[in-house]
């Protein structure tokens, strides 16, 4: 298991674009992805989940990355955070 923590710097959180770009993102890999805020944890493939998080700037993210392909998804997702968020 691979977890990987981030502060979103986006002053508007995660909203739709950057949620969807998240998505698209996560579906690419085997593993199970879990992205959990400061109120709940939802599966990271699915947008409605995601969105339905209300992260906020400043709010940090955790990622939960389990499965075959972890190290890939982990260090994929981790360099998305920091470009996009």
């Amino acid at each position: 298991m691979k977890i990987v923590e981030y502060t979103i710097k986006d002053e508007l959180g995660i909203h739709a674009r950057p949620a969807g770009m998240l998505v698209k993102e996560a579906a690419q890999f085997k593993s199970s992805i879990k992205i959990a805020g400061p109120k709940k944890e939802v599966d990271a493939k699915r947008i409605m989940g995601v969105m339905s998080m209300g992260v906020k700037q400043g709010d940090t993210v955790k990622l939960t990355i389990e499965g075959e392909d972890e190290e890939a998804a982990a260090a994929a997702l981790e360099k998305f955070l920091q470009e996009n968020m």
